[in-house]
């Protein structure tokens, strides 16, 4: 793990203690048009006020040293005791219009507050948090809409004792960030919920229901999970196609993602419905062709017409086994066009995707697509399951994001994260994530870490360079913990092994990690 320099606090003397950040006092930075070191380059290290840079609070904690991302040099924020400190730029003579900041930085987490912000610039204040990153640096963005002519750079931490941050390579430039479109979740679970008696509550503890308020905390878009011939009839099409009613009651946008299976299908299985299972390649194509166009074209017929789909789960080795497997592209190739163009008949204007899992693994997904390009394969957009604690780290995450985005030119979305808001279980079936060292390091078990990761997840996805961040879905939001709603659609009694990462807690109120759906 990196440790900054440890030396410096011991030779400087903090000025002031525990003060407020909310405020600058009066502007002292040279009024500029431009940003000035934004590189931290003009100074060297161990300087306490960067050429072109203020700072208010505790001045001692913030400081250049030596191991820039790009050049020599970088700006950090640390103490070996408790502080508050600010380290800002005052720009003016500005042309009215949009904007935006960049900069790369690396975090230790555990602040109270670690944040890039755009303020005094005519309208709200805008924030990025700094994502916990003890190792590789990550690029995050800051959007603003300049209307006086001004506005004001901000490097801010609140931090505890041996808290740090780097941040590196600012740039404040013209022209607009998307912001993340997709603010959704998966909530396939949530018909058998219901049928097995489950409640959803406000957060105030008012019962209703859940679609109404996931809406209400800023939720967009729903995912729902389509299953051939399911052993419970759960995640069926007359399934979809009621839940379906519901979202789009509420005005939310509906993904659609086929499994081409009777159950789970995942990188560890692909598994043909039992319906297909002596069916040969040729037939097997014109199965998934018929199997999407029913469905989606039922969705369409009762006013509900798919706004996305994806095209297979998580298909790393293919679908639909042996057939379609990556061991022959050709024929995966066959299938996934099959699907593609039952889309395109039912609805043009629907997106395609294609989804894989392990959103941190770039040679993995690199390997995956050259192959689907070089067979032909069509698709207007790249879904990534990304899973902390075990897809890599944040780092991996975004450099496979922003690659796959560059190189095929497709839009990239979060098909899929997660993260716990505890560890303890509700129905005694063992969590798949329960123990603290299985967690994303910077990132608790608590309401507060599962708010954090979908923030700063939803950062890296913003960040994607020309607008190529789509958005984020949640997986899987009302999966609570509800006796006879488990894993297994064969068996009622199995357990679940997901509440405690759902957005509904165990006392069935709507979690505060919703209000990462209010996300730029």
């Amino acid at each position: 793990m990196f440790h900054p320099r440890r030396t410096l606090h011991a030779l400087l003397t903090p000025l002031v203690a525990g003060l407020a950040l909310t405020a600058l006092p009066a502007q002292t930075a040279t009024a500029a048009s431009t940003l000035t070191n934004g590189g931290f380059e003009n100074d060297g290290s161990g300087t306490a006020t960067p050429a072109g840079w203020s700072e208010y609070g505790d001045t001692a904690a913030s400081y250049t040293e030596s191991g820039g991302r790009s050049g020599g040099y970088r700006l950090s924020h640390w103490s070996s005791s408790a502080y508050k400190v600010e380290t800002y730029q005052y720009l003016s003579g500005l042309t009215s219009g949009d904007y935006r900041l960049t900069a790369w930085v690396r975090s230790g987490g555990g602040q109270n507050a670690a944040h890039l912000a755009l303020k005094n610039c005519g309208g709200a204040e805008q924030r990025t948090d700094l994502p916990v990153s003890d190792s590789g640096w990550i690029r995050i963005v800051v959007p603003v809409r300049v209307t006086g002519g001004q506005c004001t750079i901000s490097v801010t931490s609140d931090g505890n004792a041996g808290n740090w941050i780097n941040v590196d390579d600012l740039a404040f430039t013209s022209g607009t960030t998307p912001g993340v479109a997709v603010k959704g979740a998966d909530i396939s679970s949530l018909p058998k919920s219901e049928a097995k008696g489950g409640t959803y509550r406000t957060a105030s503890g008012t019962a209703g229901d859940p679609v109404a308020i996931l809406k209400s905390t800023g939720m967009n878009y729903a995912r729902l999970k389509v299953w051939v011939n399911p052993a419970d009839g759960y995640n069926d099409k007359a399934h979809v196609l009621a839940l379906a009613k519901r979202i789009k009651a509420q005005g939310m946008k509906l993904l659609v993602d086929f499994h081409y299976s009777d159950a789970w299908a995942d990188p560890g299985k692909q598994n043909k419905p039992a319906a297909w299972a002596g069916h040969g390649y040729g037939q097997l194509k014109k199965d998934v062709y018929d199997h999407t166009y029913e469905v989606l074209n039922a969705l369409k017929a009762q006013g509900t017409t798919a706004d996305m789909v994806q095209v297979g789960n998580e298909i790393n080795g293919g679908m639909l086994w042996n057939e379609g497997s990556t061991g022959n592209w050709t024929q995966l190739a066959g299938l996934l066009n099959s699907g593609y163009d039952a889309v395109k008949a039912v609805s043009p204007s629907t997106v395609a995707a294609l989804h894989l899992a392990e959103g941190g693994d770039l040679e993995g997904t690199r390997w995956w697509f050259d192959n689907a390009v070089s067979h032909g394969v069509r698709f207007d957009a790249v879904g990534l399951s990304y899973y902390g604690y075990w897809h890599g780290t944040l780092r991996d995450f975004q450099t496979t994001l922003d690659d796959t985005a560059a190189r095929y030119g497709k839009p990239v979305f979060v098909a899929e994260t997660a993260y716990p808001f505890r560890l303890d279980s509700e129905d005694g079936l063992e969590n798949i994530i329960d123990l603290s060292g299985e967690l994303v390091p910077g990132y608790p078990a608590s309401t507060s870490g599962q708010t954090r990761w979908m923030n700063d997840v939803a950062s890296i996805v913003e960040a994607v360079p020309d607008g190529r961040g789509l958005g984020v879905f949640y997986w899987e939001a009302t999966w609570t913990a509800r006796a006879g709603n488990g894993w297994d659609p064969a068996d009622p009694s199995s357990g679940n092994g997901w509440e405690n990462q759902a957005l509904f807690g165990y006392d069935d109120r709507v979690l505060p990690a919703t209000a990462w759906f209010r996300h730029r």
